[in-house]
């Protein structure tokens, strides 16, 4: 399980490091930072699938991505003792994410190509540095790998070894050195960050994929854009936790219940059978609402839980009543994930509040930086970056 999570400067993140816990519900008002701070755990992520430089160029590219405010907020600054004014830069200008968990920590840097190197992609960002250490804070008795630009050294007993010399400056050392006999913490993590699952966006107008009859395979897994709805739901019916799935389905939609069924073809289609009705009702009849719960119902029951999944405002579309319901499925899986909650919803909040170890983070704006309410970002837990 993460414990610490470090992000620095990028969008409206200058410096945050925020503490972790098994069920993390992310808050606070429009503008202060909630979607940056989600962007940027899913950039992390793509540092194991070797995609963070396409995905920052998605984005924009790193420059637009970048802190815009000054090098550095002082003390004196966030108290209104000194106006906020920029000065000339002192040092490198790096964009940096990392994590410290009780096994592994890792972080990166990175930042724009050095003037010397001429090339028609000169705002690509370059990984400056990475390294992985053991266990939740880096010292220098802990660090297991140091990636120096194109130079990558790992520890072995005791000594240190070089383990690359001409990595590519866009290539993370996941892709390039995860190796179960030489470098098997390397392995081990990026398994683990490939694992991560992100539920953000639900296609449910009527020509989603999710309303259409999809050929059925064995699905302990939903996708991230839900298209397998189907297949995932009687998956969960005959490998996963059936009851749950029915009893919360009949909270949230008084008494209903949901079937698959398949035709000679092979393709799945949903049934939601509510009291009243003559017939169920396929996928393509639900409202957006009630598709987008039957989703997260899936999402959340999976019979292959993550080490860690994020839903980035799952009551969205959802009538408040059913809520109640959500919450019931998000505390089941923070069973057996570590699962985060961004939210704006006061009665999801107040649900998941009554899991006793639920870590609260609600975010504000202070001078245009994203920090922990009632913090700075000279509060928080202990954390240094490697570089």
């Amino acid at each position: 399980m993460i414990e610490t999570l470090a992000i620095s400067n990028y969008r409206s993140i200058l410096k945050l490091v925020l503490p972790l816990g098994r069920l993390n519900v992310i808050t606070g008002a429009n503008g202060s930072g909630k979607s940056n701070l989600y962007r940027a755990i899913r950039l992390l992520a793509e540092t194991a699938n070797d995609g963070v430089v396409s995905a920052l160029a998605r984005e924009g590219g790193l420059t637009s991505t970048f802190w815009a405010g000054p090098e550095e907020l002082s003390r004196r600054m966030y108290s209104g003792e000194v106006q906020v004014e920029g000065t000339p830069r002192s040092k490198p200008k790096r964009m940096r994410m990392g994590f410290g968990s009780s096994s592994f920590g890792y972080s990166i840097s990175l930042g724009l190509p050095d003037a010397t190197e001429p090339s028609s992609f000169g705002f690509d960002p370059h990984i400056k540095h990475e390294a992985i250490w053991a266990g939740m804070l880096r010292r220098p008795s802990t660090m297991l790998l140091e990636r120096d630009h194109s130079v990558v050294k790992v520890r072995k007993d005791s000594e240190w070894e070089i383990a690359a010399k001409d990595i590519q400056n866009f290539d993370s050392v996941f892709s390039q050195l995860a190796d179960t006999s030489t470098t098997p913490e390397v392995f081990w993590l990026r398994e683990q960050m490939r694992g991560w699952r992100f539920y953000d966006h639900f296609r449910t107008d009527r020509d989603s994929p999710v309303r259409q009859p999809q050929i059925g395979t064995r699905t302990p897994v939903l996708r991230h854009d839900g298209s397998d709805l189907a297949a995932a739901i009687q998956t969960i019916f005959e490998v996963g936790d059936r009851r749950t799935l029915e009893s919360v389905i009949a909270e949230a939609f008084d008494g209903a219940s949901v079937t698959v069924t398949s035709n000679e073809d092979g393709r799945f289609t949903v049934l939601f059978r509510q009291y009243g009705l003559l017939r169920p009702l396929t996928a393509a009849e639900l409202s957006d609402g009630t598709l987008r719960f039957l989703l997260l119902t899936a999402a959340l029951l999976t019979p292959r839980p993550p080490s860690m999944m994020v839903l980035n405002e799952p009551e969205t579309s959802l009538h408040p009543d059913v809520v109640p319901a959500l919450a019931k499925l998000i505390l089941n899986a923070a069973e057996s994930s570590q699962v985060w909650v961004v939210t704006h919803s006061a009665k999801l909040i107040a649900a998941l509040k009554k899991k006793k170890d639920c870590n609260l983070l609600e975010l504000e704006k202070k001078l245009g930086s994203t920090q922990l309410k009632g913090k700075t970002e000279f509060d928080g837990p202990a954390w240094k970056w490697a570089d």
